[in-house]
């Protein structure tokens, strides 16, 4: 085990086993749904099939972010302990939970003024959040000093794509990710939006795709003209989805053949409730290492 502890928010959507295994901590966002508050618990309050169904049928989940009193208290039982922290927030393009990030490590450094604690904008979300913190628990686990932890996340955090589909619309315009127009031209027009996170983390629509079919096709093309070595890619992939598992199987598969050197089979994962308020039922994410995302 390195010489810091490694933390990051629930949304990097991966299943609990994951954080139990790779020994990372994580601090809960909350949303509001029919009434009721819950933390962003891997789908352990509400499971996903039952959270997605429930948006299918009208429900209008609300999102709130880590504050700065829930940073404080996470981070002080690993300040008492006399441990350092890296801590990895999703991305500030989406989500204010940074800025919060860091004002509660202000308020925690005076108090612990012994201790160190690092606050890296991932600059991205859901996944490919994940991917990234996989690999930073893979520097820690050799060993590597929180200073050379920090600097190699700042320096590769761009490396790692995010591209996505989806086949339900709704939820993107309620959020104002697309215009109510466009969502209805979509929705008649049988269109699927291919979109990514760009370099400064926010999300971009890039292409107004006709057919799932031909959305499924060209997600696995851009993984191809993006992926680090091109079909000799040798790196992990990591798949979200949002109750259309069938959907993220299907591409999963296409990965693995297109990518035969691929690291280990796609890992799938439902997205979680919060980043899943946003995107609703109906969105596959694509998430791998490659070039670096520049618009």
């Amino acid at each position: 085990m390195g010489s810091f502890v490694l933390t990051c928010c629930s949304t990097v959507d991966m299943k609990k086993e994951f954080f139990e295994q790779r020994q990372i901590p994580y601090v809960c966002f909350h949303y509001t749904m029919d009434g009721a508050t819950y933390p962003d618990d891997l789908g352990q309050s509400i499971p996903f099939p039952e959270f997605y169904s429930r948006i299918a049928k009208g429900a209008t989940p609300v999102t709130s972010q880590v504050n700065v009193e829930e940073y404080c208290d996470f981070f002080e039982p690993f300040l008492k302990e006399g441990k350092d922290i890296l801590h990895l927030t999703l991305s500030s393009g989406i989500s204010g939970t940074y800025n919060s990030a860091c004002v509660a490590r202000e308020e925690m450094s005076s108090r612990y003024p012994e201790r160190t604690i690092v606050i890296v904008d991932s600059l991205g979300a859901s996944a490919g959040y994940g991917l990234l913190i996989d690999a930073v628990a893979d520097l820690r686990d050799k060993g590597v000093s929180l200073e050379e932890a920090r600097e190699w996340t700042e320096d590769n955090k761009l490396f790692v794509h995010h591209w996505f589909f989806s086949t339900d619309l709704t939820s993107f315009k309620r959020g104002g990710r697309i215009s109510a127009t466009s969502a209805m031209l979509g929705t008649v027009l049988n269109i699927c939006p291919l979109m990514n996170i760009d370099e400064t983390g926010h999300l971009i629509p890039r292409q107004k795709i006709r057919t799932k079919k031909k959305a499924i096709q060209e997600i696995i093309n851009t993984m191809e003209a993006h992926a680090k070595g091109g079909r000799d890619y040798s790196g992990k992939c990591f798949l979200s989805y949002s109750a259309c598992e069938d959907d993220a199987r299907e591409v999963a598969a296409l990965v693995e053949e297109r990518f035969p050197n691929l690291s280990g089979k796609v890992m799938l994962n439902s997205i979680g409730a919060v980043i899943g308020s946003h995107t609703g039922p109906g969105t596959v994410a694509l998430f791998f290492w490659g070039d670096k995302r520049t618009d």
